[in-house]
């Protein structure tokens, strides 16, 4: 993202010094001659960086330093004088200078200035990007346990395609794991060192996600009491991460495909159009598909989202990881609560595997958390896991409710994965040609519910 200046001063020889020390150091550079003049294009460019002579026709450089920081208070305005006086320099001060030169200024003193501005923008944006990582929940890490094929199939895809700058679409149901999925992306890619930005598209309204996305303007609105960076300033040069992306609104959506096919948008209430080049990565547990059909989501932006489809198993379809989850968040329960170590018994075990898990790995988190607090001893045991009133896992294959696509995509998987995906064998189980069965998962996999190694 470019930084601009704004110079201003009566002295045209001054004045080109400036703009051409400003220049030298990568600065787009606007120039005024009078303090009016100055105020106008400082209001109507939002610059980086402001310079004004103290002492200017009109107006005086404390006038325009508070004029212009009145309506941005973020931008460093510097006043140089060729009159110094302990007094003047107090009062720029006071009115929110960021420094306080004497003329005439040399090209060092430009440097040192400049060096500390850019300390300066670092800081601000560490204590900004810190700000929303807190607002939206404790960071994440990158330890995703699970042997399941199809789980290892999905997480090796991620890694590749981190490497790369695609747009990620992250499929599966809730609870299946796709914003530790978002994080190892980022964290395997280039933009590592870059900051990792959350939205969460289902828990704000029209309005308030707008806001939040595109940042807004002083009096945008009411409450806009001051300006704010959006999420898409906040994640510049990493990602930005889209979750439950099936719930934002339409007219947001569009906003958004804006963004994705020129990299260009306005904060609520702006004019000046501001660039973003952080990276995608989105997540849904809906059927967006299914959404477009109803004119609930955009076809358009569905295809910028969907250039890498990523789709988590369900954990009721990755059962043999269920030992080792159950084994970790035990663990992870007790050394949180200064609790034993305990294990689970062989009955409560297999009660976990034969469990539907609507809720997928966090249910089974939460579950795992539960027991360990109502265990009296060391061994988890079946009445200490709480699940009375659970159905076999074999059950929700024709659970009420479900389509007819969904049964059938769930028992060719089962016995494609009890087979270790022979399609042969599982489409002579099946009762099925062997071309049958690989038409539809081409199927499943260009609608995002198998992976593409699976298809």
């Amino acid at each position: 993202m470019s930084h601009r200046a704004l110079v201003i001063d009566d002295d045209p020889l001054s004045r080109e010094f400036l703009v051409e020390a400003l220049r030298t150091s990568g600065y787009e550079v606007e120039e005024a001659a009078t303090g009016e003049d100055g105020v106008k294009i400082g209001i109507r460019i939002e610059p980086n960086l402001v310079l004004t002579d103290l002492r200017l026709p009109g107006i005086d450089g404390i006038e325009v330093l508070r004029q212009i920081r009145d309506r941005h208070p973020d931008i460093p305005v510097i006043v140089l004088t060729a009159f110094g006086t302990i007094e003047r320099a107090v009062e720029a001060m006071r009115a929110g200078a960021e420094d306080f030169l004497l003329k005439p200024v040399s090209p060092e003193q430009i440097e040192v200035v400049l060096a500390r501005l850019t300390d300066r923008r670092r800081l601000i944006r560490e204590n900004r990007v810190l700000k929303a990582r807190l607002e939206t929940g404790p960071e994440r890490t990158n330890g995703i346990l699970g042997r399941n094929r199809r789980f290892l199939e999905a997480l090796k895809l991620a890694s590749r395609v981190a490497e790369t700058e695609a747009t990620v679409l992250l499929r599966g149901e809730s609870g299946t794991g796709k914003e530790l999925v978002a994080d190892l992306v980022h964290h395997e890619s280039k933009r590592a060192d870059g900051p990792f930005i959350r939205v969460n598209c289902a828990a704000l309204t029209e309005s308030l996600l707008t806001s939040e996305l595109f940042g807004h303007e002083k009096g945008a609105f009411t409450g806009a009491h001051q300006r704010k960076e959006g999420r898409f300033e906040l994640a510049v040069g990493g990602t930005l991460f889209l979750d439950e992306i099936g719930e934002m609104p339409m007219e947001v959506q569009g906003r958004l495909l804006r963004v994705l096919e020129s990299g260009e948008f306005e904060r609520v209430g702006g004019t000046r159009t501001l660039h973003s080049d952080a990276r995608i990565v989105a997540a849904t547990n809906r059927d967006l598909e299914v959404a477009i059909e109803q004119g609930r989501f955009r076809e358009d932006l569905f295809y910028r989202l969907n250039v890498v489809p990523i789709t988590l198993v369900p954990l009721r379809e990755r059962l043999d990881d269920i030992p080792l989850l159950v084994n970790h968040f035990l663990r992870k329960s007790a050394r949180d609560h200064g609790r034993p170590a305990c294990r689970v018994s062989s009955e409560a075990l297999e009660a976990l595997r034969s469990c539907e898990w609507p809720g997928n790995v966090r249910e089974l988190a939460n579950t795992m958390e539960r027991s360990t607090l109502v265990a009296k001893g060391e061994i988890v045991g079946l009445k200490d896991l709480g699940l009375p009133s659970r159905r076999p896992a074999t059950e929700s294959a024709m659970a009420v409710g479900m389509t007819l696509e969904e049964v059938e995509r769930r028992v060719i998987l089962g016995t494609l994965d009890s087979t270790g995906w022979n399609r042969t064998h599982a489409a002579r189980i099946l009762g099925v040609t062997a071309r049958t069965l690989s038409n539809k998962l081409k199927v499943w996999r260009t609608r995002g519910l198998v992976s593409q190694e699976s298809a």
